[in-house]
């Protein structure tokens, strides 16, 4: 039997320590890595941003083909299209590299690439993509919680040497909605009480509740200090280690905030059984090409 790690959804909650190196390899992969200092960032605080990186124009084409992918009536019949809580407002879009040669462009672009391969010290594959949609006035909040805790519990990634790398199609403020993380946080796991329920995820991608860690252990792990806001003018790209505790408030704002992410995972690091539910979540949660993405500069 595999060796779980990183045991979570059991009847106590723990923190434990991290077992995985943040960052793999200093090796610079294309002209679009990390320097020494940026790694260094990146290692102490489990995330990192560079504003700008995309330019307007870009993040325009960006947007324009979100809107291409909004009004496609046979997608809309997907489940990779999810809805506001309490309204059929469009939430989130699940793997729109799979949908659009825009985002799959996107997805393999070196100043993401460089980064990521660096990083996670391997070639790199996908096991998702998403673009949130926060709406003005209405959008949702969403709980304390680290990614992986859910890769690994419910999709069966043995390690945590994944990330995410998203852009903000949209400027991310004070007001609507940005991502909170919490600095140093992915230097411990927080092992969650509570069972995995048949096909979490189709209630999870709305509302959180299952592997969502409790006040006390949020205390443990940080301080008031350690709460930062990912804000930034659209085409700001925004690397945070998968086992980051992050989270979002409402959007009270009067202005859409927007995201397109990926998910990347060393191929050295496949999912298997899940480590804490009975089945693996949907496959579009859960992509299993394994198949190294290409840098196409």
């Amino acid at each position: 039997m595999r060796e779980d790690l990183y045991p979570s959804r059991t009847n106590e909650e723990k923190i434990l320590p991290r077992v995985d190196p943040t960052i793999y390899s200093k090796k610079i992969v294309g002209e679009h890595s990390l320097d020494e200092n940026e790694l260094k960032y990146y290692e102490e605080n489990g995330f990192i941003m560079f504003p700008n990186m995309f330019s307007k124009n870009e993040v325009e084409e960006l947007k324009n083909e979100l809107i291409e992918l909004e009004n496609n009536q046979k997608l809309r019949e997907k489940e990779e299209l999810i809805s506001e809580p309490d309204s059929e407002q469009l939430r989130t879009i699940f793997n729109q590299h799979l949908f659009s040669k825009v985002y799959d462009k996107l997805s393999k672009d070196s100043r993401i690439l460089d980064k990521v391969e660096q990083i996670l010290g391997s070639d790199v594959y996908i096991h998702h993509g998403r673009i949130n949609i926060k709406r003005a006035y209405k959008g949702k909040s969403f709980p304390w919680h680290s990614d992986f805790e859910t890769w690994h519990s419910e999709d069966g990634i043995p390690n945590c040497r994944c990330l995410s790398a998203w852009v903000m199609l949209t400027d991310n403020t004070q007001f609507n909605g940005p991502l909170y993380l919490l600095k140093g946080s992915h230097k411990q796991f927080v092992s969650c009480q509570g069972q995995t329920p048949d096909d979490n995820y189709k209630k999870s991608l709305k509302k959180q509740e299952y592997g969502v860690p409790s006040l006390d252990s949020i205390k443990s792990i940080s301080v008031e200090d350690d709460m930062v806001a990912a804000l930034g003018n659209a085409g700001t790209l925004v690397l945070h280690d998968g086992n980051i505790i992050h989270g979002s408030p409402d959007n009270i704002s009067i202005s859409d905030r927007t995201n397109a992410f990926f998910v990347f995972n060393s191929v050295e690091n496949k999912p298997e059984k899940p480590f804490a539910a009975k089945k693996s979540r949907a496959s579009f949660l859960c992509l299993k090409d394994f198949t190294p993405v290409k840098n196409e500069g």
